[in-house]
């Protein structure tokens, strides 16, 4: 046991030794750890030290360079604000000595002035006193006129009486007398006067009016075209007018009866002639009769489609015509039907002239007049195109184309000056509006150019036309064609309401009237056609 206790006792120290070795080292170690950081503090105190007084310098530095550098700021600004003071005070010397001098000139010119005053002021006095003394003398030669005047009434009233005494009229009936001689006398000279300058007026107003329409014709010239009443239409061959005429002449009788115009086939080589007065139904008949050699079926079936086509095709044709004559003469909006009337001029004539073309004429030529004046060219246009409408529509309506165009111009609700314009175009009734005057001329100018019309062609239209006016009277007839330039009259009848007993009546009746009614050279044939078709489609 002694033995354990003496091998614990070593170890103790075994232990303990090194334990204090440690802490010996350990101790060491802190003081020379110690040593090092108070050697460091040291130096950073002397850095610190060193940094810090040469802070110190460095700003002592600063110090005396900032107030080196504001004293010569301060110099600097007192030399320029001392520079500035003496400019100023110089300134301000010269503005006071500126000032004294205006000031002085302002004493000198008062002081002018009141020398001034004080002469105008001595002059005024002097001219009172001057008016004074002639306002005196005119108080007195005022008073010695008033007795003068005085006596002057008295004289004048003495002299008044004598001459009452002595005429024996009163004072009222002279002046009635000298008043009575004044105003003859005027009346006179005033007439002389109003007569030359009428005279004047009228010399100056036709030379005016000369230029007006000189002006108007030259800057709208329209070329005139006359009218025809046939038209050719060429054939491929001669045998081409056999198949025309027909087995025992059905083609060409359908021909005429559907279109009511005279085919003329004679020995003239490869053409076919159509006449009719009635250029509509002429067109109609030759763009039938080219439709028919062009597609080589020529029946009395095919014929009469083919009118009834061409009929609608011309219908469309003419309010295309229309429409282009309101667009090229440039008056706006027009009511529908008034455009297909105008269309169906365009197949009309008057003298042998394209009554169209006459009114587009017309229309141009009383715009330029309207321009030529100051008036509305519009309106005037408008006037001038539609100043022959009644002319559309005088085949189907009684009276004269004037009193026609009145009627549909009101019905369609036409301007007032337009329908004043075609009331009054012939002269049938007095012109209200300067425009409707300008029609009249421009009407009368595009009449009276050469070429423009011919009377004997209208004079023939007119004949036919009435030749078939009287046959369309006749109860039970629907249509009646003059051919033949008026030679012959194909009255169509309805078999309805005409029997043949009837028809030889009918033809007699016509024919009386004919005679009796119209003045012709030569004869004039009448036939009367009645007609009975049954037709049946079989299924």
């Amino acid at each position: 046991m002694s033995r354990i206790i003496m091998l614990s006792g070593s170890n103790v120290l075994n232990f303990l030794i090194p334990l204090f070795v440690g802490i010996l080292c350990l101790l060491g170690g802190a003081f020379i750890a110690f040593a090092i950081l108070r050697l460091r503090y040291k130096k950073a105190g002397l850095d610190a030290n060193k940094i810090i007084e040469d802070a110190k310098k460095s700003a002592e530095d600063n110090r005396k360079k900032v107030v080196l550098e504001t004293k010569q700021e301060l110099f600097k600004l007192k030399q320029d604000s001392e520079k500035e003071i003496k400019q100023a005070k110089i300134e301000c010397d010269r503005e006071i000595k500126e000032r004294k001098k205006s000031v002085l000139e302002s004493e000198q010119k008062l002081s002018q002035r009141e020398e001034r005053l004080d002469n105008r002021s001595n002059n005024l006095d002097k001219r009172e006193e001057g008016l004074n003394s002639k306002e005196q003398k005119i108080d007195q030669r005022k008073a010695e006129l008033e007795k003068q005047f005085v006596k002057v009434d008295e004289l004048i009233a003495e002299q008044n009486q004598k001459l009452i005494e002595i005429s024996g009229l009163k004072v009222e009936e002279a002046k009635k007398i000298i008043l009575e001689r004044i105003e003859e006398e005027m009346s006179l000279e005033i007439a002389g006067v109003i007569k030359e300058n009428e005279e004047k007026a009228k010399v100056e107003s036709a030379r005016k009016a000369q230029i007006l329409l000189a002006n108007a014709i030259q800057q709208y010239a329209n070329e005139s075209v006359s009218e025809k009443t046939v038209s050719v239409v060429p054939l491929p061959n001669d045998e081409m007018k056999g198949r025309i005429i027909g087995r025992e002449g059905r083609n060409i009788r359908s021909i005429e009866a559907s279109t009511g115009v005279d085919l003329i086939i004679d020995d003239t080589p490869e053409a076919v002639v159509i006449s009719s007065f009635d250029p509509i139904r002429r067109e109609i008949a030759r763009r039938t009769l080219e439709a028919l050699i062009a597609d080589g079926r020529i029946q009395p079936s095919r014929i009469e489609e083919l009118v009834a086509k061409f009929k609608k095709e011309l219908d469309i044709e003419l309010r295309e015509a229309g429409e282009k004559a309101v667009f090229d003469v440039g008056v706006g909006k027009m009511h529908p039907e008034l455009i297909k009337l105008l269309g169906r001029l365009k197949y009309r004539t008057s003298y042998g002239q394209n009554v169209l073309d006459h009114s587009i004429e017309v229309a141009h030529l009383a715009g330029k007049l309207a321009v030529e004046i100051g008036l509305n060219e519009v309106v005037a246009r408008r006037a001038g195109l539609l100043h022959d409408i009644g002319k559309a529509a005088d085949s189907e309506n009684e009276g004269s184309h004037i009193d026609i165009g009145v009627e549909l111009a009101t019905k369609y609700r036409e301007n007032a000056t337009v329908i004043d314009a075609i009331a009054s175009h012939h002269g049938d009734k007095e012109a209200t509006t300067v425009i409707a005057q300008l029609v009249a001329a421009a009407d009368t100018l595009s009449a009276a150019r050469p070429g423009a019309r011919n009377e004997s062609i209208e004079n023939y239209i007119k004949r036919l036309t009435q030749l078939e006016e009287i046959c369309n009277g006749f109860k039970g007839v629907e249509k009646s064609f003059a051919l033949q330039a008026g030679r012959e009259i194909r009255v169509l009848v309805k078999p309805t309401e005409v029997d043949d007993t009837l028809a030889y009546k009918l033809a007699r009746d016509i024919r009386i009237k004919i005679e009796n009614t119209l003045t012709y050279p030569g004869t004039i044939k009448v036939t009367v056609i009645r007609e009975t078709r049954v037709q049946e489609t079989a299924k």
